[in-house]
C-alpha cells in the first residue's frame, strides 16, 4: 500500500477525518490530502511539540496557515481545535500522523482512525 493509500483508505475513507497528511520527522510530506497543503516547517515545529508540550501549549499548532489551539497530548499523540474543527496527530518511530475533523464528527472517533493506523505503522516499523 502506497502513502497516499493510507492518506485516502486508511483516514478519509471512514468518514471520521476530514484532511490528512502523513510526514517524516523532518517535515517531508509523504501523502496528504487534497486542498491540505502543510507546510515542512509546520511538521517539523509538530514533531518537536511531541516532546516540547509547553511549546505547543504557549503557541499552538500551525497546520496549513491555521493556528490551532493546543488542548492536550503525549509523547505520542497531540489534540487541538480551532472553532469547529479538531486536530488529531499520534507520531510513530518515522512519521507523523496528521488529521483534521469537523462537526459531526466527535474527537474520539477521529482518535480511533488515526491512532489505529498508528499503531499498525509502529508495528510496521515505521
Amino acid at each position: 500500500m502506497s502513502w497516499q493509500d493510507y492518506v485516502d483508505k486508511q483516514l478519509l475513507a471512514s468518514r471520521c477525518v476530514s484532511k490528512a497528511c502523513i510526514a517524516g520527522h523532518d517535515g517531508n510530506v509523504w501523502a496528504k490530502s487534497e486542498g491540505f497543503d502543510v507546510g515542512k516547517e509546520e511538521i517539523a515545529k509538530l514533531v518537536q511539540g511531541f516532546d516540547k508540550q509547553d511549546m505547543l501549549a504557549a503557541s499552538g499548532v500551525t497546520l496549513a496557515g491555521n493556528r490551532y489551539i493546543y488542548l492536550s497530548g503525549t509523547d505520542r499523540v497531540v489534540r487541538c481545535k480551532l472553532g469547529k474543527v479538531g486536530v488529531h496527530c499520534m507520531k510513530t518511530q518515522q512519521a507523523v500522523v496528521v488529521s483534521l475533523y469537523e462537526d459531526p464528527i466527535q474527537p474520539q472517533q477521529a482518535a480511533s482512525v488515526v491512532e489505529k493506523l498508528g499503531d499498525y505503522l509502529i508495528g510496521c516499523g515505521y
